[in-house]
């Protein structure tokens, strides 16, 4: 029997192009991701389910002020609004810019504003696929002893879970595993991002376990790291954005800070 995908054993391998999705079947879809019916987000619009209907069928053809409206409503993500516009024969919203290029001069300035700031504490800054594009001096305490092949295009759940990174001096792995985890599986849901999906995928092989019953008497999940000198550090984690932002680099750019959890922290980091 031929391979599965080949005319014959010699035959030429071809593969299946699926066709690009229709608006209308782009928005069914993140209608269906917020849980949402079509009278729902009609009653949300401001339009009618029947014309909510029209527009997922393709009998009618949305304006751009529909598209923001229907997007700002299913709350989704820039750079997917982005994708509905061009879907709908529309020119895309948001502008894509290096984070070099003259015009992101006072969104560098800022990073670096708050990654000083936070100095000696870690604090890093991080892309929409959690690459880490910068960081601060203080932040080596959090690569110590990191496998070099992780370190070659760092991206920070790698280098928290995988078991070459810092998994093995993260005493409450579970817990903090349990946080990570959790919090990309909500932006995999928000996102609807192939390549968070693939990087969840992956992160939830990793071996260490999950912690369900967090301390509800706590303040905040903390980062329990032992120090290759053998000092335990306790850490909470701040995450700040660009709340503004109509550029896709800048909006999808996050800085976490890892603060103190307790005085000795505090002072073995002085």
């Amino acid at each position: 029997m031929a391979p599965h995908g080949r005319a014959s054993q010699t035959g030429t391998v071809t593969s299946v192009q699926r066709p690009p999705m229709t608006f209308g079947a782009m928005m069914r879809d993140w209608r269906r991701r917020r849980r949402l019916s079509q009278l729902d987000l009609a009653l949300a619009a401001g339009v009618s389910a029947r014309h909510v209907s029209f527009i997922e069928t393709g009998r009618s053809a949305p304006s751009r002020a529909m598209v923001l409206r229907l997007a700002t409503v299913l709350d989704v993500p820039q750079r997917e609004q982005n994708r509905l516009f061009v879907a709908a024969g529309l020119a895309p919203v948001y502008g894509e810019r290096s984070l070099q290029a003259p015009d992101m001069a006072a969104v560098r300035a800022g990073v670096q504003m708050v990654l000083a700031a936070y100095d000696p504490y870690p604090c890093v800054m991080v892309d929409r696929g959690w690459w880490i594009l910068q960081a601060n001096p203080g932040a080596s305490i959090l690569l110590d002893g990191v496998a070099p092949h992780l370190l070659d295009r760092p991206n920070a759940l790698r280098i928290a879970l995988h078991p070459d990174g810092l998994a093995p001096r993260i005493r409450n792995l579970a817990q903090w595993r349990t946080h990570l985890v959790e919090r990309l599986r909500r932006e995999v849901d928000t996102a609807g991002s192939a390549e968070l999906a693939d990087l969840l995928a992956e992160i939830d092989s990793y071996p260490g376990g999950f912690d369900d019953s967090p301390d509800l008497g706590s303040v905040a999940v903390p980062l329990e790291l032992v120090t290759e000198d053998g000092r335990l550090l306790r850490f909470l984690s701040m995450v700040t954005t660009f709340g503004t932002a109509l550029d896709l680099t800048a909006a999808e750019l996050s800085i976490e800070a890892f603060l103190p959890a307790d005085d000795e922290t505090a002072a073995s980091l002085r």
